[in-house]
């Protein structure tokens, strides 16, 4: 046995090769529509503890349906652009900056309303999410329709979510 697979039996920290760097460009990429999105980590590096993901918004690019996660918290820091968060009934907009964090229960989406496009790298703790995109973008793939609204909501359930039909 290692000497790495003996400490992390025990709890200890691990030694050896446990960074993970993604360089510009690196990653992998999801297309969602007019959304681009390259994860940076999946999960896979952090014990499924976080993942993050860097999301392009293209100008007038509404985001998804108003929901609420069941399990994960939500965060989303703005590098470039203008974002509208809307939680509730408020909207936000968030430019170059700004954090917004989304706790487990609160209704929210986003979307850029602006002429020029959004960046915005987005943090899931944990990692629950970043598969939900995943088969998302396998539905949309390939020329087929876009799932109907009630695939999208037995999608979102499989990973802790719900829509916030109620917006409360």
């Amino acid at each position: 046995m290692t000497e790495e697979a003996r400490n992390s039996e025990h709890g200890e920290p691990r030694t050896g090769s446990a960074l993970s760097v993604v360089g510009p460009g690196e990653g992998e990429t999801i297309v969602l529509g007019a959304t681009r999105m390259r994860v940076l980590e999946d999960g896979s590096h952090t014990g499924h503890r976080l993942a993050i993901a860097e999301s392009v918004l293209a100008p007038h690019t509404q985001g998804p349906p108003q929901h609420r996660h069941g399990l994960h918290d939500e965060g989303f820091y703005v590098l470039s652009g203008t974002v509208r968060f809307t939680v509730g009934d408020e909207d936000h907009d968030a430019t170059a900056g700004t954090l917004v964090m989304v706790p487990p229960g609160t209704p929210h989406t986003f979307a850029n309303p602006t002429d020029e496009p959004a960046v915005m790298l987005s943090t899931f703790t944990p990692d629950l999410y970043v598969q939900y995109f995943r088969d998302l973008q396998e539905v949309l793939a390939g020329g087929r329709t876009p799932p109907t609204p009630q695939a999208t909501i037995d999608a979102m359930s499989r990973y802790a979510t719900e829509p916030a039909t109620d917006r409360a």
